[in-house]
């Protein structure tokens, strides 16, 4: 364990026991170059193994957070689904466009946030079949609470420029990695 010295706080240097040194690298001594660069060579395995992880433990973030909120009606898929729709009116087609859901569970969600008291379903001006979500005043109030919280852990990962465009460039590739990904499953390689 390493102890984040502005922070007093303990964190892992390694998951599943693995930690930077662990990854096969590749140095320019061995590609015929005369200085040592070092660079990680990862396969898209590892890295769907990693966003699995960093998922998994962001969802055990947010229940912490819900948790220290007093919130126990809503689980981590949910404060999700609150934080997607945010300030906006929505359909439910175009909310699972912006997040990703599976329908079947989106129905569900929006059902136990709705019982909540955390969105209400209005019916479309346009098509009155359809339904339209937004954000109750509970919901907002849940939402800036969660990204009140969610302030002390930016200031952790973003401590100075070179944070920033590290976190820049992690969004970026993983936005990268989601367009590769899903074009080579609805189209091939």
């Amino acid at each position: 364990m390493q102890k984040l010295l502005h922070e007093g706080v303990e964190v892992e240097t390694s998951i599943d026991g693995y930690d930077a040194a662990d990854f096969p690298e590749i140095t320019a001594e061995k590609q015929g170059h005369r200085h040592p660069v070092h660079t990680v060579v990862v396969t898209h395995f590892e890295l769907a193994r990693m966003i699995e992880r960093v998922n998994r433990r962001f969802a055990s973030l947010l229940r912490s957070e819900l948790t220290k909120l007093g919130i126990e009606d809503v689980g981590p898929a949910q404060a999700m689904v609150l934080l997607a729709i945010g300030d906006v009116e929505l359909s439910v087609g175009e909310l699972l466009d912006r997040g990703h859901y599976i329908g079947s569970n989106i129905s569900y969600y929006l059902k136990q946030l709705a019982d909540g008291g955390y969105i209400d379903r209005v019916a479309s001006q346009r098509d009155k079949r359809s339904a339209r979500i937004r954000l109750t005043d509970k919901g907002e109030q849940l939402c800036a609470n969660l990204r009140n919280a969610g302030g002390a852990y930016n200031r952790v990962l973003a401590r100075d420029d070179d944070d920033l465009r590290n976190l820049e460039i992690a969004f970026q590739t993983l936005h990268r990695l989601e367009l590769v990904w899903g074009n080579a499953a609805r189209y091939g390689i």
